[in-house]
């Protein structure tokens, strides 16, 4: 099936910049998440695998995020104070 899309400039080059990244096309990336969405019609369950390959998927669209040190995720730096003391 052919789906023209009528995209916006600015998403356009957003989703051309997660596809760059991900060293996919822009047309394989769109696809790629469009299928994350898509429902299987037979109403069947998902294997575990097939589960396993769907949150891969999902993972693989999301932007990379930096990893928290033990510092900042301690308690004393979650329930600091504005001015620095713990509470």
């Amino acid at each position: 099936m052919t789906l023209i899309l009528k995209l916006e400039p600015d998403v356009e080059a957003g989703l051309a910049a997660m596809a760059s990244a991900k060293g996919l096309s822009l047309d394989l990336y769109v696809r790629n998440l469009l299928k994350q969405f898509a429902v299987p019609i037979s109403g069947t369950e998902m294997t575990p695998e097939q589960k396993a390959a769907a949150f891969e998927q999902l993972i693989d669209g999301l932007p990379e995020m930096p990893v928290l040190s033990d510092e900042a995720m301690s308690r004393d730096a979650i329930y600091r104070r504005d001015d620095g003391s713990p509470r």
